[in-house]
């Protein structure tokens, strides 16, 4: 009768999983092979690409000659060109390769096959419209829709994904940064907006503490404006007030009275709880004074202008400039700027947003203005432009994560009219913020596949407003945020276009639409959870940091955000001075 006797077991006595490395048996094989760096969001290639170029700089692979390697394009049979495949490449410690034998390896049949009619994988006649190669858009001699190789979106791509109509039209990608890094800044952290999609931190109604200034009533009339009865957009003289943090003498007094720990305002609240959405550069100065901090924004910055068609897959871009990071660096500067470039867009929906929110309220009673509890704090006696239709509420919210933390934040709000009827707007109830959105050129470059809004706003407004959610993903969302943590009931957008798409000085309205903040978050799939994460989770990284002044930068050409240690005086009217900027006097009136 045969007989089975158990193997050697080497437990752990460390109580973990896998062998002890303090009990390792002597003829354990596997001890010495490295460790492979993976991560689970990864996704599994191929278990062996043989078409695939390798990362040791070898032309070609097992033995495949450059012109079958060309032939493959490059980059692997019904692959798309730039994309390499998940896995290949990226664990290098198991490699093996042989130089010495692919080297000394040729083909002893280099004879030329017979070309085959209408190539492999087509449509019928000889390769459709795209030439004589694969699929749909595949190279023929002129490229058809595509271009030179495999795959429906054309040839040898430079930059990634599809390729198509008017190439040679789309400019580069590459941004620069909001603010110049300079090499003495030292980077402390470095955070993925992958990872901040994750975080989830659930907060309580918050506490009103104040409100200041003065609120006009919201004219209905707008609200029945159609494009058959489009109405012209004015130009009103008011002041409206958005200082930075540090700037707010509310704020001050309310740090001095140790109210909370975190202070902003909705502005830059809004930004940093959005973060992820957002693609344009943006930075924020984060100041820390004992254990508070002091979100701030400077003078001129990304805060103060509003963007167009952010989100959309080819969004407006600026000509080349000069590189703050290399002066020296030669630039073609275009002789006339075009008015639809990103920096002339978003001067112009700035402009269109202020001039709409002053021109949708009514100024004269009846019904009469509402005056909140103290009046306008940023507005002197010397002053005599006559104020615009604002009010700002002063509130905190609990961001502790325990009934023992105490981490509250202050912000300032600021709501834009308020709508009759609905209650006593000092109390909150009834309050309304106005946005507005711009239409430029349907056809331009960056206007994201924009239906006409003439032809489409009345018939259609659900798809107008769904294209206006793709390609302004972050706007809304930042307007939303803004509306909520302001506890406004409404929120009013307007859709404002060109009188002539050739002039960006006339416009006029031609809808406006109205919704309630937390229901146009549902739509836009906003999560207020998710932002106050992100904002615990950036103020437990600065309040890691010892005293001083901070910045944070999000990278222009990457979802990364990173956070900067700068000297005390950056960012200082002095320091602009003496770099010849401007002298920041009236950079916070708006």
């Amino acid at each position: 009768m045969s007989s089975f006797s158990l193997p050697q077991i080497n437990d752990n006595p460390e109580g973990g999983w896998g062998p002890s490395t303090s009990n390792l048996p002597s003829q354990f094989k596997f001890k010495d092979i490295p460790y492979a760096p993976y991560s689970k969001s990864d996704k599994l290639g191929r278990f062996a690409d043989w078409n695939d170029l390798s990362g040791d700089s070898r032309p070609t692979n097992l033995g495949l000659s450059a012109q079958a390697n060309a032939r493959s394009g490059g980059q692997g049979r019904g692959r798309r060109d730039g994309q390499q495949a998940f896995g290949s490449g990226t664990a290098s410690a198991f490699a093996y390769f042989h130089a010495e034998d692919e080297s000394s390896f040729s083909l002893v049949d280099n004879k030329a096959g017979a070309a085959r009619r209408g190539g492999p994988m087509t449509r019928g006649r000889g390769g459709g419209r795209g030439g004589n190669n694969y699929n749909r858009g595949g190279g023929g001699q002129r490229g058809g829709r595509g271009g030179f190789n495999s795959g429906r979106g054309g040839g040898n791509a430079q930059r990634g994904g599809r390729r198509g109509w008017r190439d040679w039209e789309k400019n580069g990608r590459t941004r620069e940064s909001s603010v110049a890094i300079s090499p003495d800044w030292a980077m402390l952290e470095e955070v993925e907006f992958h990872r901040l999609a994750k975080l989830r931190l659930e907060v309580d109604e918050p506490e009103d503490l104040d409100t200041y200034g003065r609120v006009f009533p919201y004219d209905k009339a707008y609200d029945r404006i159609t494009t058959k009865s489009e109405k012209p957009l004015q130009l009103l003289d008011r002041i409206k007030y958005n200082p930075t943090t540090s700037d707010d003498p509310v704020i001050q007094e309310l740090a001095s009275k140790d109210t909370a720990t975190i202070f902003t305002t909705d502005v830059i609240l809004s930004v940093l709880m959005c973060a992820p959405r957002s693609v344009y550069p943006w930075d924020i100065v984060v100041v820390r004074e004992g254990n508070k901090l002091f979100f701030d924004k400077r003078d001129g910055g990304p805060f103060d202008t509003v963007t167009v068609n952010e989100n959309a897959a080819d969004p407006p871009q600026d000509p080349t400039t000069t590189n703050p990071n290399n002066p020296n660096e030669k630039v073609v500067v275009p002789e006339t700027p075009s008015i639809n470039n990103a920096t002339s867009l978003s001067l112009e929906a700035t402009y269109i947003n202020q001039n709409f929110m002053f021109q949708t309220v009514t100024e004269t009673p009846p019904p009469p203005s509402v005056e909140f509890s103290k009046p306008n704090p940023f507005y002197g006696p010397d002053e005599t432009e006559p104020l615009a239709s604002c009010g700002y509420r002063y509130r905190v919210f609990d961001l502790g994560i325990t009934e023992d933390e105490d981490i509250r934040l202050c912000v300032r709000t600021e709501v834009d009219a308020y709508t009759p009827g609905l209650g006593n707007p000092a109390e909150g109830q009834g309050l309304v913020t106005v946005r507005a959105l711009n239409e430029f050129d349907s056809r331009a470059l960056g206007a994201g596949g924009a239906p006409d809004w003439r032809t489409k706003l009345d018939s259609q407004p659900g798809a107008v407003m769904a294209t206006e959610m793709k390609n302004n993903s972050c706007k809304l969302a930042k307007w939303t945020v803004q509306s909520v943590i302001a506890g406004a009931d409404l929120l009013k957008i307007g859709f404002i276009s060109r009188v002539n798409p050739r002039d960006n000085t006339r416009h006029v309205i031609l809808s406006t639409t109205s919704t309630r903040p937390a229901d146009f978050a549902a739509q836009l799939n906003v999560s207020l959870a998710n932002g106050w994460g992100i904002v615990r989770t950036v103020a437990d990284m600065c309040m890691k940091q010892p005293e001083g002044k901070y910045v944070l930068v999000k990278d222009p050409n990457k979802p990364v955000l990173r956070l900067y240690a700068v000297p005390a005086n950056a960012f200082t009217v002095d320091e602009e001075d003496d770099e010849g900027g401007f002298d920041g006097e009236d950079g916070d009136a708006m």
